[in-house]
């Protein structure tokens, strides 16, 4: 009971205390994401060279609403796959908020969107650079298939399998509400949920564990840490996040908090993740399973590689 009782009350202090960052960053999330015109998929049209660069920043943005829509953009064949991967990498989802309301993270924050931007801009580049080579081909049965559809065109029927949405090329679901400020209240409480939920599970776990075999395991096996992390990131929900980096920034133990992940494995479980972002891929390009699966796997890759990268780079992010 004593064990349960300070699990209890860890969890409920470590959620009041994120609730106002919180909601102040899904106020900009919910302000910025609530977009109802051509001019949102125009500015990442796979047409634009800087389209990377953007989706790796606004993927920075707490929450993982840039990384559903342009899923949903992508299933339109409106952004590139490159776009896709970037903004996939650097969707952090719940990370960041949970990090900027603890003041002594603030620094590992922003390196932390530093690194994610870097590999978003890294991979979604190097990704669109090797498929280039097919475009020609691609250009190619695009003009056979519109020759196709103009004599078939009664049938309505598009060869390259799109799924159109309206015309603000969103997939318009319960989180993308009419009014700003419902949208961010409600995004604010369910995650103040799902943080409590982890953190509560978490500090379970630990309490009722022998926490140095644990850590000294972890510690010793960090090329594991970085593969189940970056396993346990391509979960599609927020309390994948909030469980890596409650990991990474320490569980509260007797007083003190005990860091079990390390920063390349926080990396790598964070570049995999891409919060609902998948579950928004997989529902609006259901008609080609197989790539789903593909940019699922090529993620779990990027966050192992991205993660073995870092281990090269003799920082004091190591446990």
């Amino acid at each position: 009971m004593t064990i349960f009782s300070e699990s209890l009350w860890d969890a409920v202090t470590d959620s009041l205390r994120v609730l106002p960052i919180l909601f102040l960053a899904y106020l900009l999330v919910s302000f910025l994401s609530h977009d109802h015109s051509h001019k949102f998929s125009q500015f990442l049209s796979h047409k634009n060279r800087a389209s990377v660069f953007y989706a790796s920043c606004l993927g920075c943005v707490p929450q993982c609403g840039f990384s559903s829509v342009i899923a949903d953009l992508y299933s339109e064949r409106k952004v590139s796959l490159g776009t896709l991967i970037a903004v996939f990498i650097a969707t952090s989802d719940e990370a960041l908020p949970i990090m900027l309301s603890n003041t002594d993270r603030i620094v590992d924050m922003l390196i932390l969107l530093a690194v994610k931007v870097v590999l978003a801009i890294f991979w979604g580049y190097l990704i669109d650079l090797s498929l280039m080579g097919f475009k020609k081909k691609k250009r190619q049965q695009a003009i056979f298939e519109e020759v196709l559809e103009e004599h078939h065109d009664d049938h309505h029927f598009h060869e390259c399998g799109h799924i159109h949405t309206d015309s603000c090329g969103h997939n318009h679901s319960d989180c993308c509400g009419d009014s700003i400020l419902i949208d961010a209240i409600s995004h604010t409480f369910s995650i103040i949920l799902y943080i409590f939920v982890a953190t509560f599970f978490i500090n379970l776990i630990v309490k009722s564990v022998d926490l140095g075999v644990l850590q000294n395991f972890l510690s010793t096996n960090i090329y594991l840490q970085i593969v189940l992390a970056s396993l346990v990131g391509l979960i599609p929900n927020c309390a994948s996040s909030v469980l890596l980096v409650e990991l990474f920034m320490g569980v509260n133990v007797g007083g003190n908090l005990v860091q079990i992940l390390s920063f390349p494995a926080l990396v790598a479980g964070l570049t995999a993740g891409a919060g609902v972002g998948l579950v928004i891929l997989f529902a609006r390009n259901k008609k080609h399973p197989l790539e789903n699966g593909g940019i699922l796997l090529l993620q779990f890759v990027i966050g192992i590689v991205s993660g073995l990268l870092l281990t090269l780079i003799p920082f004091s992010w190591h446990i």
